[in-house]
Formats: C-alpha cells, structure tokens, sequence
C-alpha cells in the first residue's frame, strides 16, 4: 500500500535522523526515501523535519505527527496479518456421520479438537445406523462418518470408493433379561436362535454381526421385535422381552446395574471405523478430520 510506504519512509527518518539509514533499513534508495518525504510534507502542507549538521531531526509538526504515524503503520501491518491468516484458514462444511452413543466414538473429543484446529470450519453431524452412514458417505451426501465391521473388513470389498481406518477393537455379547441365565446354558447359535430375539435393520451392525454368527448352522432368530436404537433395545431386553447384542461394556454395566444374563463365551469380535471416500482424501476438510483421529484415537489400528 503506497500511502503506508510513505508513512514508513517517514518513521524510519525520524528513527535514525538519516535519510541513508532509513533507505537501509527499508531496502530502498535515497533518492526514494526523499521523494517520499518531499510527498509527505506536500500533501500535508507541513514541514515534518529540520535539517542539522548530525542529520534531520524533527520538527514540532514532526513531533505531533509521529504516534499517529506508528499507530497507523501497527494497524495497517495487524490488517495485512490478519488477511495473510485468511489464505491459511480452514473454511467450509464437513458433514460427519454418527453412530451409537458419543461417548463410545469420544465425540466430545474429536470436535473440540477439529474446532480448536479449524475455528472457522463449521460442522454437521448425522446420527443414524453404520449401514446408512456407509451409504449416505459413497453417495456423497456425508462427507465423513464412524462404520462397525468385524475386524480386518471394513466397508468391504464391494465398496471400492470408500477409504478406512479403524480406530478401536472391541467384543459383542449376547445379553437376556435377568432370571434367563439357564436359557443361556446352551450357547449354541441352534439352541439361541430358538429364544426370542430383539433384532435390528439390516443397516445395523447388530444385524450384520448376527448374520455371520448364525449362518453356519443355517439358523434364524426367533424375531419378537425389531428396533432401530441402542437405548430402546437395552430397554426392551430389561423389561423381559427377549435376547440381543450389546458391546462388551453395555454388557458388562448391565449385568452388574440391571441384572441382565451374559452368554457365556460367546464374543462377536467387531471394530470402530472412521471412513471417507477415496477422492476426497486430499481435501482440506477431510485432511483436517483426519489429523485431528491421530490425537483423539493415538494408538489406533489401521
């Protein structure tokens, strides 16, 4: 900004009382230095310096005009830093699936984290079942999102276009109301699937997971009913209606809190993913979420 150059010609002058110092220090040439002043003192109508044997020295005009001139130089440099810090800055949206409940996916954590790192980025969440994140994040509509697998699979072979990274490793249990414990005795999946099931959507990793462990024998689950939400499944299982899945800890807190019968070692092995598509790897919003996983999940698997 040329009137800046000017006001930084001046400061330096009245600085160092030399023209040929100031012209060093700004990396200019003397005759440069003096033509802005000579500027300066025109468009003012004010002679700004006096000249002395040891060089220039100001004037009482000179004087008067100094801190204004510094004030105005700190403001127009904080100005140009601020909009040298906008090239830098994260904007836009990045729309997260989310599945289960916060606490288990540290969700607290992970947004906390992302905003300190992108103040400006603005964040959507979308809660519902891994399958329907998976989906809405191939067909674009998430950007990002948490998906249960078993270990080792992530979204599958059929879904090329989707990147992962798998955070945490983690058992499902089998879980019956309180008093069922000799129901449970036989834990074969022939023998299980015969008991009253409180089953899931197909987009669940409930659902998925019972599948697998049940298609060797060819057994089906005796449905009894079938809900879309963790908390309402728990409930249901309480209230004496019939058997489900639930991860190792839901398990564990229930029996102890609640009552609830544990089939004995039975474990359904399953991991926590994050994934995104392959394509939107090297974009800043997803680079961003990706960095901050490696401080919230530091040890994570994948």
């Amino acid at each position: 900004m040329q009137e800046y150059a000017t006001l930084r010609a001046f400061v330096a002058v009245a600085r160092t009382g030399s023209v040929s110092r100031a012209a060093e220090q700004l990396h200019l040439t003397q005759p440069a230095i003096s033509l802005k002043l000579k500027q300066l003192q025109s468009n003012l109508g004010l002679t700004l310096f006096s000249r002395r044997p040891q060089g220039l020295a100001l004037t009482p005009d000179g004087h008067a005009l100094l801190p204004a001139a510094e004030k105005a130089l700190a403001s127009a440099l904080s100005f140009e830093q601020t909009a040298g810090t906008l090239h830098s800055t994260l904007r836009g949206k990045l729309s997260i699936g989310t599945i289960v409940d916060p606490e288990f996916l540290r969700l607290g954590a992970f947004l906390s984290r992302l905003m300190a790192r992108a103040p400006q980025l603005e964040t959507e969440l979308h809660h519902g079942m891994s399958g329907s994140v998976l989906n809405r994040i191939e067909q674009g509509d998430l950007d990002v999102g948490f998906y249960l697998a078993p270990p080792a699979q992530g979204p599958g072979k059929g879904h090329e276009t989707l990147a992962w990274r798998e955070l945490t490793h983690f058992d499902y249990h089998v879980i019956a109301p309180a008093g069922w414990e000799n129901r449970l005795i036989d834990t074969r999946w022939e023998h299980l699937a015969t008991l009253p099931w409180i089953v899931t959507p197909q987009d669940s990793a409930h659902h998925r997971l019972l599948k697998q462990a049940l298609a060797p024998s060819g057994a089906v689950p005796s449905r009894v009913a079938q809900v879309d939400q963790e908390a309402c499944m728990l409930d249901l299982v309480r209230a004496g209606v019939g058997l489900s899945l639930a991860r190792d800890a839901l398990a564990m807190t229930e029996r102890q809190e609640s009552g609830l019968a544990v089939a004995e070692n039975i474990r359904l092995p399953c991991a926590l993913s994050f994934i995104w598509r392959h394509e939107s790897t090297n974009e800043s919003t997803v680079n961003a979420a990706l960095s901050t996983l490696d401080e919230v999940w530091p040890h994570r698997l994948g």
